[in-house]
């Protein structure tokens, strides 16, 4: 008997694509915390469904932000 094939997982919808943003601003609070965990760490591209430029844009606008306390930073959680 021969085993049973494997599909690839589907892949996730753009979310970016889907708003049809082609820019993403630092300043877009809302859409960045989208791309953040509870936790306050940046999700990963597997999680997202970005593009590895998109996310590259993403995490680099989520720094700014958090350089212009729009966005807070992880916790260390050590205690």
């Amino acid at each position: 008997m021969r085993p049973a094939a494997r599909r690839p997982p589907k892949r996730k919808a753009n979310p970016l694509h889907a708003r049809g943003i082609t820019e993403v601003d630092r300043k877009d609070v809302t859409l960045l915390r989208t791309f953040v965990s509870d936790r306050g760490k940046v999700r990963a591209r597997r999680v997202t469904g970005l593009t590895p430029q998109q996310q590259r844009r993403v995490a680099v606008a989520i720094r700014n932000a958090r350089e212009m306390a729009l966005l807070s930073h992880p916790h260390a959680g050590r205690g």
